[in-house]
């Protein structure tokens, strides 16, 4: 019965709490909402609110929720499902009950609409607990949104960008789910504790968000990746794509000096697109440089697909952009 989600014997879209969250009524604002707990240290934001209405999605053997919500975004005018998981030492230990957290953005490949399959594929959440164990990853929140609007039928996909007349799926990932994540959990302050991480076109979109705004976000692992805009839906908007070009973002970034950005690849020897690895080498070799900071793990005989990419992500990946991540601190 719990198999087959037959109630009582399931937990499935029962409600999950992540800890004190301002309401509705009480508001937001500043370091805690106007009537929520202030944080002690400044690099810390606690949670603004108001609460969301987090449903419990799967259970992990640790006792850890992965959980859902209907986001309702307020700056992109998008409504979609984003899926969240805070590490045991989030919920669980003490030293770490005041602390923010690093916050990391993982986004599919594919249709990338109605589901994200980072919330119950490949043990992602089972991985990253580990990999923390092993001294290899930050202890990150996870935040897994739709990637798309609506299904990728005949090409179409929307590049996690504001095209012109299109659903602001740019403004989603970087303003409505960050948002949403400093709403409902103890985050840091800073972009040094912002990442993306993705997988095709949400590789590309990760890796674009970073070097579009790296005011706000500091590190991306980019899967399999484009590292152009391609997505025909640009057709007709020219000056809009080139300000959603990772090119062209990053000789920006490289001309004003900065801020710094850790970019990691991970793209297979054997992937669909035969010029994905030569156009990553390309495009690493050329902007490689000041700000820019680049990592790569050519995967041998990895095939374009998330089965490739996950269990890779612990054999460089996410231990090269820890080091730049910063990490909650334990209470003394």
């Amino acid at each position: 019965m719990s198999y087959f989600e037959i109630p009582p014997f399931t937990d499935k879209g029962d409600p999950v709490s992540y800890g004190k969250v301002p309401s509705q009524s009480q508001g937001g604002g500043g370091k805690g909402g106007r009537n929520g707990a202030k944080a002690a240290d400044p690099k810390v934001l606690m949670p603004t609110g108001p609460a969301a209405d987090f449903k419990n999605a799967r259970t992990l053997e640790d006792g850890t929720h992965v959980s859902v919500v209907t986001l309702d975004g307020k700056k992109s005018g998008f409504k979609g499902k984003v899926w969240v998981w805070a590490p045991k030492e989030y919920t669980d230990d003490p030293k770490y009950a005041k602390s923010g957290f690093p916050v990391m953005i993982a986004l599919p490949g594919g249709p990338g609409y109605g589901t994200n399959y980072w919330w119950a594929g490949f043990r992602f959440q089972e991985n990253m607990a580990k990999w923390y164990k092993e001294g290899k990853s930050k202890p990150f929140l996870l935040a897994m949104p739709v990637l798309n609007p609506g299904p990728d039928d005949k090409g179409i996909y929307w590049d996690g960008s504001d095209i012109p007349g299109q659903p602001k799926m740019g403004t989603w990932l970087t303003e409505d789910v960050p948002d949403l994540m400093k709403a409902n959990f103890r985050t840091l302050t800073s972009r040094d504790g912002w990442a993306f991480m993705g997988s095709s076109t949400g590789g590309f979109a990760g890796l674009k968000a970073v070097l579009k705004h790296p005011d706000k976000f500091k590190a991306v692992i980019a899967n399999g990746p484009d590292v152009v805009p391609d997505s025909p839906l640009w057709n007709g908007h020219e000056k809009e794509k080139a300000e959603n070009n990772p090119e062209v973002l990053a000789k920006r970034l490289i001309d004003t000096k900065g801020p710094d950005v850790y970019l990691a690849f991970q793209v297979g020897t054997r992937e669909s697109n035969k010029h994905t690895l030569p156009d990553v080498k390309k495009f690493m070799a050329t902007y490689t440089q000041g700000p820019v900071h680049t990592y790569l793990n050519t995967i041998e005989g990895g095939k374009h697909d998330g089965a490739t990419y996950a269990p890779n992500l612990g054999k460089g990946p996410i231990e090269w952009i820890s080091e730049h991540i910063e990490g909650p601190t334990p209470s003394s």
